[in-house]
């Protein structure tokens, strides 16, 4: 689903119900399913240029 999807799904039910959105309702769930789909994943891909992971060589040595 896309956001502008979600957007609209939102916008007709807060036309219908005075403005507002019911917590739980579909047009919440599906602009929360919009913005998962679009989000960065919490563990991604290193953004610094540098390896991720073990071996990096940034912690010394346990003993």
């Amino acid at each position: 689903m896309t956001k502008e999807a979600a957007a609209r799904i939102q916008s007709v039910e807060a036309k219908t119900h005075g403005g507002k959105v019911a917590k739980g309702s579909f047009a919440a769930r599906a602009m929360s399913a919009a913005n998962r789909q679009f989000a960065t994943p919490p563990n991604g891909p290193s953004t610094t240029g540098n390896p991720s992971g073990g071996g990096r060589g940034n912690n010394p040595p346990k003993k």
